[in-house]
C-alpha cells in the first residue's frame, strides 16, 4: 500500500511540475502566435510556429525538470517529435473546427485547441517518452 501511494504521490507530482511547463509553453505559443496574427501570418501557419516554439522549449524544460530524463537519447527526442505532432495536428484541427465551423473568436478557438491537446501531451510524454 505504500508503495502504491508513493507511486501515484510522485505521479501528482509530475502532474503538476508537467502543468507549470505547460503555463510557460502556452505562454510562449499564445504570445508568438498572437505576434504573428498581427504581423499578418495566416492563422494556421502562426499555429505551427508557435506551437513547434512551445513544444521545443517543453522537451527542454519536462526532460530536466519534470521527468528528470538523464543523457541525450535520439529515440526519446524521436518519440518526443511523435507526441508533439500529434497534439499540433489535434490543436490544428480543433482550432479550425472551433473557428471556422463553431464560428468562435481567434482567441477562444485557440483556448480550445490548446486544452484539447493537453491529455494526449501528457500522456504521450509520461507513459512513451520520458517514461
Amino acid at each position: 500500500m505504500r508503495h502504491f501511494l508513493r507511486q501515484h504521490h510522485h505521479s501528482l507530482r509530475e502532474f503538476f511540475k508537467f502543468a507549470l511547463v505547460g503555463l510557460l509553453n502556452t505562454g510562449v505559443d499564445v504570445a508568438l502566435f498572437s505576434l504573428l496574427v498581427w504581423l499578418g501570418c495566416a492563422y494556421l501557419a502562426a499555429q505551427l510556429v508557435s506551437y513547434t516554439c512551445g513544444a521545443a522549449n517543453s522537451y527542454l524544460l519536462n526532460k530536466a525538470w519534470t521527468f528528470r530524463s538523464c543523457g541525450l537519447s535520439y529515440r526519446e527526442m524521436l518519440r518526443f517529435a511523435v507526441v508533439n505532432l500529434v497534439s499540433l495536428g489535434i490543436s490544428i484541427v480543433l482550432l479550425a473546427l472551433l473557428h471556422d465551423q463553431v464560428g468562435l473568436g481567434l482567441a477562444a478557438a485557440k483556448g480550445g485547441a490548446t486544452a484539447g491537446a493537453l491529455a494526449a501531451n501528457f500522456l504521450g510524454n509520461k507513459l512513451w517518452v520520458f517514461r
